[in-house]
């Protein structure tokens, strides 16, 4: 892949919201002392009488976004993923899936990705707690733009959404004109011998390692599985059925992410060997997020290495390597 483009996923969640700010009156957004970082100042410039400051206090902000969906509003509230999945975690789960409120909740700074802030702020559970919670959907963009239709999206969806989304720059891999249907993957690179299912800043790596093993003569399908709930299952199932081996790689747990939730459709629906890259049960650490892309073995070398031993598993009916 060359001539890669890099930008911010966190500004495609706010120039979004300010469209939607246009479109629609009810839209109103809420951030936890967090502007400028989530991207929503952009709104707050466009839409100041529909924005609200509540400080550090995600719990209440959680709380008011849905006292406001109750009244007919349309509110999208931001902070960091470690704090909505964490911290307000009771008053999403009690207060707005239990009821099933028109909540939407950008999730930014997920994963790795907030780099020198540490263990505290690199949240690397939100797919697993989140994902658990009834009535809550859940969508984890590769790239700016895609996380510019998943807000859009998000709006048109009746009920608690949850976008997760980075902080630094990361590489494009869509552009304006590539579908984006909530619930339904796409697939980013066609292949038969083995199939890598990836989401967020993975779908990158997940190309460059589909490059490395065509070059030994594999032939990889690339998946970009942006929503994790609804799970698109017919993608995951054709995947093991044409290639009969998968791979997941995601910034995130290994526990309850998404290779749990692939594996769970495919012991399910269609056996086939799997491997897993992930965050191996550890927290983050200071660091630029290339070098912790690196440290938490989340490149595409280490999905190659995945691949092959799927691969050799494949090959030798199964049996572990």
């Amino acid at each position: 892949m060359q001539n890669i483009e890099y930008k911010l996923t966190r500004e495609g969640w706010g120039r979004a919201l300010v469209e939607l700010g246009k479109e629609n009156p009810e839209v109103v957004v809420l951030v936890g002392d967090l502007a400028a970082s989530t991207s929503v100042n952009l709104f707050k410039e466009a839409f100041p009488d529909r924005f609200i400051e509540c400080g550090i206090a995600e719990q209440n902000m959680a709380t008011i976004a849905a006292g406001l969906s109750l009244t007919g509003k349309i509110p999208f509230f931001a902070t960091y993923g470690a704090f909505a999945s964490c911290r307000a975690a009771d008053q999403i789960r009690v207060t707005i899936c239990y009821s099933n409120l028109n909540v939407k909740i950008g999730g930014a700074h997920g994963g790795i990705s907030v780099g020198p802030d540490g263990a505290t702020h690199q949240a690397m559970e939100e797919i697993a707690i989140m994902r658990s919670l009834p009535n809550m959907k859940m969508i984890v963009p590769a790239d700016y733009y895609e996380t510019f239709k998943a807000t859009k999206a998000a709006a048109a969806i009746n009920g608690p959404v949850y976008i997760r989304f980075g902080r630094e720059k990361v590489p494009v891999v869509t552009d304006e004109s590539t579908p984006f249907v909530f619930g339904k993957s796409n697939v980013m690179h066609e292949g038969s011998d083995v199939a890598i299912i990836a989401c967020g800043v993975m779908v990158y790596e997940a190309l460059q390692a589909a490059e490395m093993l065509a070059q030994v003569g594999i032939s990889t399908r690339v998946i970009n599985m942006h929503t994790l709930k609804p799970l698109d299952e017919g993608a995951i199932i054709a995947a093991a059925r044409d290639c009969g081996a998968i791979i997941t790689a995601e910034e995130h747990q290994i526990y309850g992410g998404l290779g749990s939730a692939v594996a769970q459709v495919v012991a399910r629906e269609y056996p086939v060997p799997m491997d897993y890259v992930a965050v191996m049960d550890r927290f983050g650490e200071s660091g630029k997020p290339d070098e912790l892309l690196d440290e938490f073995g989340l490149r595409s070398t280490d999905i190659v290495e995945k691949a092959n031993r799927v691969l050799k598993m494949k090959l030798n009916g199964w049996r572990a390597i």
